[in-house]
């Protein structure tokens, strides 16, 4: 059976069932949550905004007020919490300079115009910003990986140094656009990647996608 991008998301779903991604309370928590996940996992990344969360600082205004420092140690598990405590401070700024710090006001603006001021903000590229559009906004937006590109690479639909941009747009021509699918098919690719497409030591002989 030859594989289709239709026929390894059925099958990726039929074996590991729904994802319930993203976690989080609040479109600030999900925002927050892709800044922090950087070069971390989310185990780590979920016992920072627990910090934040029990000291009642996950609300935009609060952590705009709070000293970096301050910032830095509530996010310690993150790792990097010095870069960290800058780049949501950077993404606290463009909140308040541009939307007076109100989510709200910032949803209403187009997906292609809101990703563009996203990428402008230092420390957040494609795929952070992609994230926050798609799991924070629910905007119908491909979120690009390290899996995705081994997973694809590796079944022979793309080549291993194709750029973020080309998966992406590769991706969204030939997927419904759909905010759903989207997010199932990422958080699934994310599952594959972690527990068989491995980087150095596939277990390919026992993968759901064999």
């Amino acid at each position: 059976m030859n594989l289709t991008l239709d026929s390894i998301y059925k099958r990726l779903y039929a074996y590991f069932g729904p994802q319930y991604w993203w976690p989080g309370d609040s479109v600030f928590e999900v925002i927050v949550g892709a800044i922090l996940t950087q070069n971390t996992n989310w185990l780590n990344v979920e016992k920072a905004i627990k910090n934040l969360k029990e000291a009642g600082l996950l609300l935009p205004r609060r952590l705009y007020n709070l000293p970096i420092r301050r910032l830095a140690s509530f996010i310690k598990p993150a790792g990097y919490y010095n870069i960290k405590a800058r780049r949501l401070k950077e993404f606290l700024d463009f909140l308040f300079k541009e939307y007076k710090g109100s989510l709200k006001i910032m949803s209403g603006i187009s997906t292609p115009k809101l990703r563009q001021q996203l990428l402008s903000v230092n420390g957040i590229g494609p795929e952070t910003a992609d994230s926050i559009l798609l799991y924070g906004f629910n905007r119908p937006i491909f979120v690009v990986d390290t899996y995705t590109k081994r997973i694809f690479s590796r079944h022979g639909f793309i080549s291993e140094d194709v750029d973020y941009a080309t998966v992406q747009n590769w991706l969204m021509k030939n997927l419904k656009k759909d905010v759903k699918l989207f997010n199932e098919y990422h958080a699934l690719l994310v599952k594959l990647g972690k527990e068989y497409c491995l980087k150095r030591r596939p277990r390919c002989e026992i993968c759901p996608l064999k």
